[in-house]
């Protein structure tokens, strides 16, 4: 015991001197600490800016203020406000700066989830808009099947739209096309034929069952044919009229209870678009980016005395309608092979449908680049695009077999575009619409080339937007007569439908 104690005791001198050691240390550093910023606050003040600052600047300004001569301010004073702001700044950074750094990053993620959070809404509101109003009937086994039917003569995105609308009345859509015969007794000669007509119809995606041949005006037999054996629901069709030697072609349907209006699609229309078509003007190349296109064509001078025929579209293309085509549209994983194709797709027709079902075949995952319409008039001269950037986006998007669209689609196909994309293959078809006046495309396709992804595929069809033409151009008289008469129609209606609504609003 005596032992520990007289240890003990040894011990408590050597702590005394630790102590002690450490304390002079302490004193040294802060003593070193205090020379230094005094021999560094000296140095300040001696130094000729400091003392120009504060001599020739700062204290002539106060001494214009009234300040006393006593009362200006020196140089050490400038050096020493200067060096307590700076470590108080430094403190604060220390001490609080992280605190903010993590608030600020913390605010951004919340801000990201946020926007992660109305982004999925959004989809969910756009989903919703297209859903089916029979979606409990279908989920408890049920069905609720539409009708539609037509001519569907160069069918274009409002036929699609059409179709879009009419589903969501209910859960399976089943479009007629009336035969060639048909419509030839009741409208005229169509453009396009049986085969024609049925294939853009089965092209679209909103429709999910076709049935051919069907007459122009359903009579009673016919319709209860059709609603027998197709177990139809109800029967579809637009708020226009559609009256064949003054009789309502669906007076049958409207008798039965099954018949019901869906809002037509404004500002586009067959009559419209041959319209453009009989205004076409070959003489010449329409000059200018700002309709549509990034791409500037600087070969000629810009005319504006000639307009491209898309921008004779009356429709208004809203981020809505973006979204209620796109609905559905999901990005492709990782083990897709991705297949990439492009084109102006300028009047939507079954060549391009050929096409795009066979490029689909080449993968999993089709994206279609839509080219803007200064490119496209650049490439196919006279006043092309018949069809404005947006009503062709609409167009391609209407289509089964594409995934995802590429809207103004670049020219030359870049290593930024294929791996952006992540592109497996670019394809293009054996065939062209006949207007091809194209640079060479040994640039527009030079990256593929080298990345070793370039397949050209036999184009299915010989079907082109000059065949189109060429058979409008062959009954000009015809469709000009058949246009203007049309188009007569189609102005009367809106008027009467726009002074009832205006009508009812008072």
């Amino acid at each position: 015991m005596s032992e520990m104690l007289q240890n003990s005791t040894r011990e408590l001198p050597d702590k005394q001197y630790l102590f002690e050691i450490a304390v002079d240390t302490g004193n040294q550093i802060m003593a070193t600490v205090v020379i230094n910023s005094k021999n560094f606050v000296d140095y300040c003040s001696n130094s000729s800016p400091v003392n120009y600052i504060v001599h020739e600047h700062i204290n002539v300004i106060l001494s214009a203020a009234g300040v006393p001569k006593r009362s200006l301010l020196t140089t050490e004073e400038m050096v020493l406000s200067t060096f307590a702001t700076i470590i108080t700044l430094i403190v604060y950074f220390i001490v609080f700066g992280n605190s903010h750094v993590k608030k600020r990053y913390k605010l951004a993620q919340d801000l990201k989830q946020a926007q992660m959070q109305v982004h999925y809404l959004e989809e969910k509101l756009t989903l919703m808009a297209m859903e089916d109003p029979g979606k409990k009937d279908r989920e408890e086994g049920g069905e609720i099947r539409i009708f539609m039917d037509g001519a569907f003569d160069m069918m274009h995105y409002g036929h699609m739209n059409a179709f879009r609308l009419g589903r969501s009345l209910g859960t399976h859509l089943v479009v007629g096309i009336n035969s060639d015969a048909s419509v030839r007794e009741c409208k005229g000669e169509p453009l396009m034929n049986d085969q024609e007509r049925l294939t853009m119809v089965e092209g679209c995606k909103f429709v999910d069952e076709v049935v051919p041949g069907c007459p122009y005006v359903m009579n009673k037999e016919y319709l209860d044919y059709v609603i027998k054996k197709y177990r139809i629901d109800y029967v579809i069709h637009g708020d226009d009229a559609c009256i064949v030697d003054g009789k309502d072609v669906y007076a049958a349907a409207k008798e039965s209870g099954k018949f019901q209006s869906i809002p037509r699609t404004e500002g586009v229309s067959t009559t419209d678009i041959i319209g453009r078509m009989l205004l076409m003007n070959k003489d010449h190349h329409y000059n200018g980016s700002n309709n549509g296109g990034s791409e500037n064509d600087n070969s000629g001078s810009n005319n504006n005395r000639f307009m491209l025929l898309g921008q004779q579209s009356k429709f208004l293309t809203t981020s809505r309608m973006l979204r209620l085509f796109s609905a559905g549209v999901k990005a492709p994983t990782s083990d897709m092979k991705v297949i990439y194709i492009d084109g102006a797709f300028d009047m939507f027709h079954p060549g391009h449908v050929a096409i795009l079902k066979e490029a689909k075949l080449r993968g999993d995952y089709l994206i279609v680049g839509v080219h803007g319409d200064a490119i496209v008039n650049r490439e196919r001269g006279s006043n092309l695009p018949l069809m404005n950037l947006h009503e062709r986006v609409l167009s391609v998007l209407g289509c089964r077999f594409v995934d995802d669209v590429l809207i103004d689609a670049p020219w030359n196909i870049s290593h930024d575009v294929m791996a952006s994309l992540k592109i497996s293959e670019v394809v293009y078809g054996s065939r062209c619409d006949g207007f091809q006046n194209s640079t060479s495309d040994d640039e527009r396709y030079k990256h593929v080339k080298e990345a070793g992804k370039l397949t050209v595929l036999k184009s299915p069809s010989d079907f082109s937007l000059g065949k189109i033409l060429q058979r409008i151009q062959r009954n000009q008289a015809h469709f000009q007569s058949k246009f203007e008469r049309k188009n007569k129609q189609e102005k009367e209606h809106f008027e009467q439908k726009y002074a009832q609504i205006n009508g009812d609003k008072h």
